[in-house]
């Protein structure tokens, strides 16, 4: 499993921090999970928040981009690709990696990194943060949003 040797993931003070979601809308019930883990996360830190859907994961890069430079302290992007029979999954995946790589550093600001990319549904599934999910994909990229935008602040500030 792919989170295995993942930190505990501790309670964090996010009160003050302003989060974008940004969610693709394919594969609506596990996008719905991821969502669901991040909003969870989000209301344990006392982070403000808001969700904003787009229609896939080629399209998250440019809304994290414009949501940061509004404002946001931090996004979490969440997506979900799965593999199918043609190269398509290759370019949407490292399209989505690279693009929302470079938002965060052009914009010296965090991406929490949710989109899943998959080889079938039921992956999806057991890391979409369901009561019988092995792994909260959602929550854990909400929870590195906020932990990095903390750590960003501090630095700033000369900590």
């Amino acid at each position: 499993m792919s989170g295995h040797g993942a930190a505990e993931r501790t309670h964090i003070d996010a009160k003050g921090l302003r989060v974008v979601i940004i969610a693709g809308t394919w594969h609506e019930v596990i996008s719905d999970g991821l969502i669901a883990g991040a909003v969870r996360q989000l209301d344990a830190s006392g982070a403000t928040y808001s969700l904003v859907r787009v229609p896939g994961s080629f399209e998250l890069p440019v809304a994290a981009k414009a949501a940061l430079e509004a404002g946001a302290d931090a996004v979490v992007a969440l997506g979900v690709i799965i593999r199918g029979g043609t190269p398509h999954f290759e370019f949407v995946s490292a399209a989505a990696t690279d693009g929302l790589t470079r938002v965060a550093l052009d914009t010296g600001k965090p991406v929490g990194f949710g989109v899943l990319t998959l080889d079938d549904e039921a992956q999806g599934i057991d890391r979409a943060g369901f009561p019988d999910s092995a792994e909260d994909k959602g929550g854990e990229s909400a929870h590195a949003a906020i932990a990095t935008a903390l750590v960003l602040r501090d630095l700033r500030a000369g900590a």
